[in-house]
């Protein structure tokens, strides 16, 4: 008998270390990928002994019991789902996850994944996330249970109660320290992680309420708004804003990418000067990394920093003039070329498009480069057909596009080439090369060959580039070339949101950007402080305009 009730303790006794292991463990799950190491199970959790001596000094069955209990775990599960939220996007984006602007990463994510590695192998991922998270608020409930049915002397209860406040007070001290709202004259010794994370989020939601306030008066003061004449210093030229995928500074320093981009810049550079181009080129700082690239198009057009989706949809129903709606009351036939349209786009409405060519528009009949629907050259050369050349000979406006290629978009395989643009076609020429190689979900097993795809991805759609602008060189548009975003954080390796912009074109037309200290050729100068996105439209606009009014 003896026996029986000291194995009972002993299995009492480890199942009360095993459900404060569980719960340790919960708190001390990291939210950044730089931090899933080991150590740290090494660094204690303050919120821990709080919750135990709660749990355990609470009477037994009763309905404040479980209303606390039910609260803790709810909480738990709550800032863990925030916790992989961030674990994701700060793969990704470099940032935080916050609930108020980023709920449709959600399908965006789904999307990208189906794309990359299938769609029964996204969805079994999905399947083990949901179990696994299902698994661990079962665990929760389960160790919370066992404190909550300890039934310890009065004595003990009221001295866990008297305790549990300078724990408290103590981990509430280490949040203020941790988030610089004072400066604690000790060390403290662990760390209240999990419900800082939680704090940061109600400072993140408060924070972005604000910003979005702010935001839809800044979208009033528009310098340009009834300006003119705008754009009148192009004369009857094109322009062609052409955002390449991905296309981040990373590319130009990484020693990863630097040495094949480079090369390939220089002997763009080269090529175009003896056909008479003039070029030159930048650095601009965009409003993401990672991916949504709409952003980074809407950041330019609008002239307003547009960092996330709420933003954006202030941006859109804001009145304020995009840099199309500007070219479009000034006499350019203004056209938006998406090749990564396959659905409906309202929001082309509030840009100011005469014209859009989503993907089913361009012509396209060879297969796709798995999410890539057509090869960036194909894009180019529908730009040609169905923009620069008017089927009944007529005589035209000139042109001011949007064209976004996206071959540099992952899953970055397979990577296409570059074929004789009179070859061509409907686009059946590439499909050899778009059943070529390993498919994604072979070459994403291994992150440095996902990396060196980026390489030959972005590689050849900067070849593409520089071979288009050669062929138009007798009768030149004014390119700007820039990349939309630095692509994912594991690709780039580089915190920094900046991302390269050439100009190439006549020279009477590129000259007209020398006070913007950005160098000639295409290979921008490493210490030319980057401009922010927002800040091109107006700058733009009173390089080319007549109109006295300052950017």
């Amino acid at each position: 008998m003896t026996t029986t009730v000291a194995m009972r303790q002993v299995a009492s006794f480890a199942g009360l270390v095993i459900s404060a292991a569980i719960l340790y463990f919960v708190l001390a799950l990291p939210n950044h990928p730089a931090a899933l190491a080991w150590d740290i199970l090494l660094v204690f959790p303050l919120e821990l002994p709080v919750i135990l001596i709660t749990l355990a000094v609470l009477p037994v069955q009763s309905r404040l019991t479980s209303v606390i209990r039910w609260s803790i775990v709810a909480f738990l599960a709550l800032v863990s789902l925030f916790k992989l939220a961030d674990f994701s996007t700060f793969s990704t984006y470099n940032r935080g996850f916050n609930p108020l602007v980023d709920m449709h990463l959600v399908p965006a994510a789904w999307n990208l994944a189906t794309g990359s590695v299938g769609v029964v192998l996204a969805a079994l991922a999905v399947v083990a996330i949901v179990v696994l998270f299902a698994g661990l608020v079962w665990a929760m409930w389960w160790a919370t249970g066992r404190f909550t049915r300890l039934e310890p002397p009065v004595i003990l209860r009221q001295v866990g109660a008297i305790a549990v406040v300078p724990c408290a007070v103590l981990a509430a001290a280490e949040i203020g320290n941790a988030m610089r709202a004072w400066v604690l004259p000790f060390d403290v010794p662990g760390a209240a992680f999990t419900t800082r994370v939680a704090v940061e989020r109600v400072d993140m939601l408060s924070e972005t309420v604000v910003r979005l306030r702010n935001f839809r008066a800044a979208a009033q003061d528009d310098p340009f708004a009834d300006a003119a004449p705008l754009l009148d210093r192009i004369g009857a030229r094109d322009v062609f804003l052409t955002y390449v995928e991905s296309y981040g500074g990373a590319s130009l320093t990484n020693p990863r990418y630097a040495p094949t981009h480079l090369a390939t810049l220089e002997r763009i550079e080269a090529d175009l000067g003896r056909r008479g181009l003039a070029m030159r080129s930048g650095w601009l700082e965009a409003p993401i990394i990672g991916g949504q690239s709409w952003l980074s198009h809407a950041t330019l057009a609008k002239g307003l920093w547009i960092p996330d989706h709420r933003t954006y949809g202030a941006a859109l129903v804001s009145g304020r003039k995009s840099l199309f709606h500007l070219a479009q009351e000034n006499g350019f036939e203004t056209v938006a070329v998406m090749p990564a349209i396959t659905l409906d786009w309202p929001e082309s409405e509030f840009m100011g498009f005469d014209r859009v060519f989503a993907a089913k528009d361009l012509g396209y009949r060879g297969l796709p480069f798995n999410w890539v629907t057509m090869p960036d050259q194909f894009t180019l050369a529908a730009v040609d057909r169905l923009v620069r050349t008017p089927s009944d000979g007529a005589a035209r406006r000139p042109v001011f596009a949007q064209i976004a290629l996206i071959s540099s978009h992952a899953p970055w395989t397979p990577v296409p080439d570059l074929v004789a643009w009179q070859d061509i076609g409907d686009g059946a020429i590439f499909n050899a090369v778009a059943q070529s190689g390993d498919p994604p979900e072979v070459v994403w097993r291994d992150r440095d060959r996902v990396r060196d795809q980026f390489r030959q991805a972005v590689d050849y759609s900067l070849r593409t580039v520089g071979d288009y602008a050669a062929r138009l060189a007798d009768d030149p548009p004014l390119m700007i070339v820039l990349g939309d975003h630095p692509p994912a954080f594991f690709v780039s390796e580089d915190e920094a949101m900046t991302v390269p912009i050439h100009v190439i074109g006549p020279p009477d037309l590129v000259d007209r950007f020398a006070g913007w200290a950005w160098r000639e050729g295409m290979v921008p100068d490493a210490a030319t402080p980057p401009m922010r996105m927002d800040r091109f439209r107006n700058r733009f606009l009173s390089t080319f305009s007549r109109a006295p009014v300052s950017p």
